[in-house]
């Protein structure tokens, strides 16, 4: 069955949507990176394996997976491992884009979004470089994509601080 591809948001028909050439160029990697990580996740207590990536301006793909702690509160979501990895590596801005996709034992079903911490997360990354990133959420016959701002509206951020 092939994998059908639907639009949230006013934005899909619109040609000064914001999907800059570099994702064009690049959703393809941009999954497939996620699929990767998605195997490295360390999911003993759940199963379920989540596996993200980032696409910045550059063309640079930011990879993380979720990481799991017996003090179930402690664990980390893969959206959150890959922006603090893309922090660590001093990318604080220029955030175009993030698959995400997951499944018990690593078997993508339908598709997932960020939780809400991973929403705020990923807007604080954003906010630092004044994007709204489409966010590519991958399940196995259905692609739904939306702008981080309609996964997150009236989000609060660093704006809110001034």
């Amino acid at each position: 069955m092939p994998v059908r591809s639907r639009c949230i948001g006013s934005w899909c028909n619109r040609e000064d949507s914001g999907v800059t050439d570099v994702l064009a160029n690049s959703r393809e990697d941009l999954i497939a990176a996620a699929r990767r990580a998605m195997d490295t996740a360390y999911a003993p207590y759940s199963g379920f394996h989540v596996g993200a990536a980032l696409l910045f301006d550059d063309g640079a793909i930011v990879t993380g997976a979720n990481f799991e702690n017996a003090s179930y509160g402690l664990s980390l979501c893969a959206e959150t491992v890959a922006a603090s990895i893309a922090s660590h590596a001093g990318r604080r801005g220029g955030l175009v884009a993030v698959a995400v996709l997951g499944g018990m034992g690593g078997a993508v079903e339908a598709a997932i979004s960020p939780c809400g911490r991973c929403r705020q997360v990923l807007n604080e990354l954003a906010a630092l470089g004044g994007t709204d990133p489409l966010v590519i959420c991958v399940g196995a016959h259905e692609t739904v994509e939306m702008r981080l701002s309609v996964l997150l509206p009236n989000a609060f951020g660093p704006a809110n601080l001034a």
